[in-house]
């Protein structure tokens, strides 16, 4: 007999205004930090709270695929560090001119500056050969990771921790720095440390990489391309 759920309930509704703000805030002030970490080593009870949050983040057919392997020596994050600088390298040759002039100038000192490097990985043989949800997106496991990186990022910014992803490397071979099995994906490398002052709007954005988009440009009604007041078939 399955199991009655009735009694695991509870009481929903919104939160005060108090709180309400300060779920926006966490949200709209969040950043991805590349160099402005202090070296100060981040407490165990809120390393223990960050990773909680992240394993709070939901999963397809609740699988928490994710694993979290975390890395404070200097020497480990040299090695990774050295790996990214050689992926670093052939990513600015992929720009020209100006660009590249400009992507090099980007300060990404994240591997070695922070105190707390985590690695976020994806185990997409947790759950079984069938998954429920991911029955015919077999990516929603990756997705259900991106999730707990949300969540980390912005119990993070709740904390006075900064985060910054570092995603400029050749999987292979942090995988064999860390012994990551063969299967294990790994979805993110974060740089965590406290920060002093973040930047008032996204890093890239004040240096001029690129803009926000307008959100009302990014919103259709009904179907694809089409905006508010306009009719999907017209006559």
């Amino acid at each position: 007999m399955l199991p009655d759920p009735s009694g695991c309930l509870a009481a929903a509704g919104a939160f005060s205004p108090d709180e309400r703000a300060a779920v926006y805030r966490a949200i709209e002030t969040r950043r991805d930090v590349r160099d402005e970490f202090s070296p100060e080593p981040l407490p165990e009870p809120l390393i223990a709270r960050l990773l909680n949050a992240a394993h709070r983040a939901p999963s397809v057919g609740f699988m928490q695929p994710w694993n979290f392997v975390l890395v404070r020596r200097s020497e480990t994050r040299e090695r990774v560090w050295q790996a990214f600088r050689r992926a670093n390298e052939e990513a600015a040759g992929m720009f020209s001119g100006e660009a590249q002039a400009q992507y090099r100038s980007l300060k990404l000192e994240g591997i070695r500056k922070a105190p707390l490097s985590i690695c976020v990985t994806c185990d997409r043989t947790r759950g079984g050969a069938v998954v429920l949800g991911r029955t015919h997106n077999p990516q929603m496991d990756v997705y259900s990771t991106v999730c707990a990186v949300q969540n980390l990022w912005l119990a993070a910014r709740a904390e006075g921790v900064g985060v910054g992803w570092v995603s400029i490397f050749h999987e292979a071979e942090v995988k064999a720095i860390l012994g990551i099995p063969e299967h294990i994906e790994i979805v993110a490398w974060l740089c965590l440390g406290f920060v002093d002052r973040l930047y008032q709007q996204p890093e890239l954005a004040v240096k001029g990489w690129r803009q926000r988009l307008p959100l009302d440009e990014l919103i259709f009604e009904e179907g694809w391309g089409v905006r508010d007041g306009e009719e999907r078939f017209p006559d």
